[in-house]
Parts: C-alpha cells; sequence; structure tokens
C-alpha cells in the first residue's frame, strides 16, 4: 500500500508526457501534410512561383513590390494603387484583374526591406519560416509547454499563411510576448506594443486595458514606441509617406469595407457576416458598433479586476481585438492562438472546451472546405474562444477593481 502511495505522484506527470508524445506525434503528421501540399503547389507551378518562373499572385508579392519600391527612394509610389498595380505587374509578368494596394504605415515597409534584399523565392521562405518560428517559439513561451510549438504550426492558419506569405504570424509574435512582459517587463511590453502600430487596428484595445489595469509605465513606453517606431519610419521615408499611407487608408477602407471588392465572406468580422446575409451598410455598421462596444467594456471590467488572473486577462484581450475590429481576415487568426495560449496557461482544458473547440475545426478549415467557405472560421473560433474565457472569468471570485500599481 506505502508503494502505491510512492508511485501514486508520478503517474500525473507520466500520463502529461505520455498525452504530450501523442499530441506531438498528430502536430507532426499535420505539419508534414502542410509541407506536402506545399511541395507538391510548387513543383505544380501554384505556390510562389508560376509556370514562367514569375511570381504567383499572392500577398507577399505586395509586400516585395513595396519594399523594391522604397529601396529604389520610391516609397509614395507603394501608396499610389497605379504605380504600385504597374511595379506588381512587371514582377509578375502578366496582367490580372485585382488590385493588391499598399495600405500598411511606412512602419512596415522597414519590416519588410529586410527580406526584399534576396530573391523572392528566397525572400517568401525567409518571412514565412522567421515569423512562424517567433509565433510558435512564443505560443510556446506562454504556454509553458514545448508541445506547443508544434500545436502552433499545425494550426490550419498556419497552412494558409505560407500560401498566402503574409503577416498573421508576425501579429500573433508581437502581441503575444507584449503580454507575456507586460508585469515583469513593461518597459519591453511598451515598446513591443508601439512596434505593434505597424497594423493600428490590433492596437485598439490596448490603451483601454492598460488603463484600466493600471500598467501606467507599459502605456508610457507604448506611447512611446509608437513614437519613436514611427518617426524612425518617418525619418527614414519621409513625412510625406505617412500622408500618403493615410490617403491609401482611406481608398482601402472603401474598397474594403463599402465595395468589398475582396468578397464579404471574406471579412471575419460580425460586419462582414451581417453584409454577407444582405443586410445594408448601416444594419452592419451598427451591429458591429455595438460588438465593438461590448468587448471594449468586457476588456476594462476584466482588466481592472484586482481578483482575475492575468492569464484570463491576456486571453480575452486578444479575442476582444478580433471581435472589435470591422476589418479582419483569415490569415490574422494566428492571434487566437495567444489566447488560446494564455487560457492553458492559467489551466489545462476540460472536457466541455475540448469538445468546443473540436466543433469549432471544421469552421477553421473554412479555406479549405467549399461548403463552409461562406462561413467566417475565424469569427466562429473567436465567440468560442471567448465563451471559454467567459465561462472561465464567471468561476473567479467577485470581481474588487483596483489597480496593479
Amino acid at each position: 500500500m506505502s508503494q502505491d502511495r510512492a508511485t501514486a505522484p508520478k503517474s500525473k506527470p507520466l500520463r502529461a508526457a505520455a498525452t504530450d508524445a501523442r499530441v506531438s506525434a498528430i502536430a507532426l503528421a499535420v505539419i508534414m501534410l502542410y509541407a506536402a501540399m506545399l511541395f507538391g503547389g510548387y513543383f505544380q507551378h501554384l505556390w510562389i512561383l508560376d509556370a514562367a518562373g514569375h511570381p504567383v499572385v499572392n500577398d507577399f508579392i505586395v509586400f516585395w513590390v513595396a519594399a523594391h519600391l522604397a529601396l529604389k527612394g520610391a516609397a509614395l509610389a507603394a501608396y499610389d494603387a497605379h504605380r504600385q498595380h504597374m511595379a506588381e505587374l512587371a514582377a509578375i509578368g502578366h496582367t490580372y484583374r485585382q488590385v493588391l494596394g499598399w495600405s500598411y504605415p511606412p512602419l512596415f515597409l522597414l519590416i519588410v526591406i529586410l527580406p526584399a534584399q534576396l530573391p523572392y523565392v528566397s525572400a517568401f521562405l525567409l518571412w514565412c519560416g522567421v515569423t512562424l518560428a517567433l509565433y510558435a517559439l512564443t505560443i510556446a513561451a506562454i504556454a509553458k509547454r514545448a508541445t506547443a510549438f508544434m500545436i502552433a504550426c499545425a494550426m490550419p492558419w498556419a497552412l494558409v499563411e505560407f500560401m498566402l506569405g503574409q503577416n498573421g504570424f508576425l501579429t500573433a509574435a508581437v502581441i503575444g510576448m507584449a503580454l507575456l512582459q507586460l508585469e515583469k517587463r513593461p518597459i519591453v511590453g511598451g515598446l513591443l506594443l508601439g512596434f505593434l502600430s505597424y497594423k493600428p487596428q490590433f492596437g485598439i484595445l490596448f490603451p483601454l486595458a492598460l488603463a484600466a489595469g493600471g500598467y501606467w509605465r507599459a502605456f508610457g513606453w507604448a506611447a512611446f514606441g509608437t513614437l519613436v517606431w514611427n518617426g524612425l519610419a518617418a525619418a527614414v521615408f519621409g513625412f510625406e509617406s505617412y500622408v500618403a499611407f493615410f490617403h491609401a487608408l482611406s481608398n482601402a477602407a472603401d474598397t474594403h469595407l463599402v465595395r468589398s471588392d475582396l468578397g464579404w465572406n471574406k471579412l471575419q468580422s460580425v460586419y462582414g457576416l451581417v453584409r454577407e446575409l444582405g443586410a445594408p451598410a448601416t444594419a452592419a455598421w451598427a451591429m458591429q458598433a455595438l460588438v465593438s462596444a461590448t468587448a471594449a467594456l468586457a476588456v476594462i471590467v476584466v482588466w481592472k479586476s484586482r481578483n482575475t488572473a492575468f492569464e484570463l486577462k491576456a486571453a480575452l484581450l486578444p479575442i476582444a481585438i478580433l471581435l472589435a475590429t470591422p476589418y479582419v481576415l483569415y490569415y490574422d487568426a494566428p492571434v487566437l492562438a495567444v489566447a488560446g495560449a494564455f487560457l492553458f496557461r492559467h489551466r489545462g482544458f476540460d472536457r466541455f472546451e475540448l469538445s468546443l473547440m473540436a466543433a469549432t475545426a471544421p469552421f477553421l478549415l473554412s479555406p479549405f472546405l467549399p461548403g463552409f467557405a461562406v462561413v467566417p472560421g475565424a469569427l466562429v473560433a473567436s465567440v468560442a474562444m471567448g465563451f471559454i474565457a467567459i465561462r472561465r472569468l464567471q468561476a473567479q471570485p467577485a470581481y474588487n477593481f483596483a489597480y496593479a500599481g
């Protein structure tokens, strides 16, 4: 009997190790499947390069062309839809109808000019590989579990990121690392949040969270970082580049939120869903405003509570960000991995939570399943993750509002 008692405590770590091994094996199989699909697409001239050796039309070509314009001293041309499009045509070697404009702040030009120093294929693979590593390492660091690295790489959005060459990995890494550093290293966390200004719609709720929680040092450093990072970009590309950016941003809002040249189903927001269902813009904006206000209020209430675990606060914020912005696309979904990692850091997922996440899997696979193509999978997953976070918050002690100091 005493021997059984001595060995009992060891059984739980052993079971956890066995579970991690099984999960890692499944994740590795999924990753290998993704790799096979990408290699197959490459050799069939459907991914990165076409049969003529020209870049395939995807999102990364926009980054690469804009960066090359900036390297030639013509950063302002990237914000001119016609000149950017002509440069893309020259790189791709054939015409195409869709106009892939550049509407990122000049700060993002500073980032993408680094891989643009290389030939296109090398630049594409370097961009995807480095940002994937940053994202997966961040998720593993938050979850405090090495297995989380493999899980992060096996999520459906990882394949989409590699297909498009987008910046979702980088955005998730910046948000995750900023939240991870917030309590012990507010200077680092604040500077990272300032860096996030390359994607301004994803920073809209951070000031509310920091102010409600009393993280004033991080708040100040975030404001300082925003000025410094963008000031550096303005010094490199000229202050006129920011004037051009705001003009291009206005055009992009008209393209994606008024006319929706991409299609309403591509927007992973309440606004996009309501428009896809045929409602007029006023109704869609009203619904989006209601959801955005609710998300902002939830962030203020939760972050102001002294009795709420920081892991739950950090999990709720990325979810609220995705729900609050009307312009969110599927490639932004890696931010949900940050929320999931903080939820796991809080405690392991129970059966109900695992079942709910499993139920969202078909929706996360929506880019690859014709029957689900019209369903905003990232929105469904955001709602499901939000439900899990709220369910856990309800189990917390009664809220006691006080600043973190």
